[in-house]
């Protein structure tokens, strides 16, 4: 089966009902979307399917067929994507750095849904686990990317 992935399409030898997670990690060597939970909770696997957040390690590769997947080695090709990850790195976002490629892209359909989130709107899209606790840091991040420096930690 053909997928769009990263704005490049990929033959891909795989069961429909295969986890998308298990394509982009395997078959195709892109690590950055990392296995969390495998229970669609912790959000580690995060990707965008046609620009809206979904987790990679419950999504059967058949839902995906004629979509555009992006995956954290391609979101600095979006402009916000590009501005979320300068916004982590001037914030030093990352601790361990396990769940952040998820926690970019939660941040990167936010912003591209909601260009002004409230501070409702980053915790309810915010939702990602984050073992080291790094949740002030994103929502620092989160709230520069939108044109708000004073935002508190």
């Amino acid at each position: 089966m053909q997928l769009q992935i990263n704005n490049k399409t990929h033959e891909v030898d795989a069961d429909g009902d295969t986890p998308l997670l298990w394509v982009i990690r395997d078959n195709l060597g892109m690590t950055g979307t990392k296995y969390g939970c495998g229970l669609a909770q912790c959000g580690a696997c995060s990707v965008l399917v046609d620009g809206e957040i979904v987790r990679s390690c419950v999504t059967p590769l058949d839902s995906v067929i004629g979509r555009s997947v992006t995956t954290i080695e391609a979101i600095e090709t979006d402009p916000v994507g590009k501005a979320v990850v300068a916004a982590w790195v001037n914030h030093q976002v990352p601790q361990c750095g396990y769940c952040q490629s998820g926690q970019v892209m939660a941040a990167t359909a936010l912003l591209k849904q909601t260009p002004n989130p409230t501070e409702d709107d980053i915790a309810a899209a915010m939702v990602n686990l984050c073992r080291c606790g790094t949740y002030n840091f994103i929502k620092t991040a989160v709230n520069e990317v939108a044109g708000r420096k004073e935002a508190s930690l």
